[in-house]
């Protein structure tokens, strides 16, 4: 199989429930349609947070790749998410039967609080890649968590058979600026994908393309930014990022990351793509003034409902 081209937009959606909370695979369908239509759009990353993916049972897990997987023709990525080494490796076996092309690979979660043993992350791709054949996307967490990996681990990690990209989300342009240069002179077939859905502009001039939850509600305006970056057009790049900061504000600068993917899906709302922000817990609703803030932020931003736009067209 080809590697994957993620040189481009990868958004990561949400995932749709009915009211009553279950899965709802026509809204998914409808969401996954409504993104893979953009031709930049090079894959839908599904079962990460902003997919509220741990949430979900395995059977919904892999039914919604199957979902995915019938409705567009680019490559579904799944979070793989078990904690264990052997659990994360048969986690992405069943994904792949589903229909699943890549992985994005989430530190086990017990590092979070402890951090990890050195070598533990590189054992965790290979189980992956060798149970599954899922090409893997590197996931470099916050410089604020000890699942954050050194350099070391990502180089190590970057040089295994299968890993292809880097989702990369230290949040500390420090670390940025040292360490992504060596992983592109290391690895220059490593695609660097960057996930800073609160402030992108400092690293979209780095980048071959993003991996967001912010591309559920914005892929034309990702799509464009991306664009700049590639051309190293500053005054475009800031152009367009500050249309977005309405918004960037209103989902992403809130008191806990968390809150994002529920802003998203009112955002969805707003445009018209999802009829209700139905999420399940330990998500809470953010309240009716939070709503209005958010939908008033669209508005700001110049962001219209998708209907009208298609409308226009």
């Amino acid at each position: 199989m080809p590697t994957m081209d993620l040189r481009g937009l990868s958004p990561a959606p949400v995932t749709a429930f009915t009211r009553d909370g279950e899965v709802d695979f026509d809204a998914n369908v409808r969401i996954a349609k409504w993104l893979a239509s953009f031709d930049d759009v090079k894959s839908l990353v599904i079962l990460g947070h902003a997919g509220e993916g741990t949430f979900l049972t395995e059977g919904e897990r892999l039914d919604l790749i199957r979902a995915y997987a019938d409705a567009v023709d680019i490559p579904i990525v799944a979070g793989i998410t078990g904690e264990g080494t052997k659990v994360a490796a048969e986690e992405a076996r069943k994904c792949r039967e589903a229909g699943a092309t890549g992985a994005l690979v989430y530190p086990n979660h017990g590092w979070l609080r402890f951090g990890f043993q050195k070598g533990a992350p590189q054992d965790r791709y290979k189980a992956i890649w060798e149970s599954s054949g899922l090409q893997c996307i590197l996931f470099q967490y916050p410089d604020a968590t000890k699942a954050s990996y050194d350099l070391d681990t990502q180089l190590a990690i970057a040089a295994q058979e299968g890993v292809v990209a880097t989702k990369n989300g230290v949040r500390n342009m420090k670390r940025w600026y040292v360490e992504i240069p060596e992983l592109k002179k290391a690895q220059s077939d490593l695609q660097i994908l960057s996930c800073h859905d609160e402030w992108l502009l400092p690293t979209m001039f780095d980048v071959d393309g993003l991996l967001v939850g912010y591309g559920n509600i914005a892929p034309e305006l990702l799509i464009n930014l991306i664009k700049a970056g590639k051309a190293q057009d500053y005054p475009t790049a800031r152009r367009i990022f500050e249309q977005l900061l309405p918004v960037t504000r209103a989902v992403y600068h809130r008191g806990s990351h968390m809150e994002g993917t529920v802003a998203l899906k009112i955002g969805l709302r707003y445009r018209g793509i999802l009829d209700h922000a139905t999420i399940r817990e330990p998500l809470k609703d953010l309240g009716a003034a939070a709503e209005r803030v958010i939908e008033a932020a669209f508005e700001a931003a110049g962001i219209g409902r998708v209907e009208d736009l298609m409308a226009a067209e």
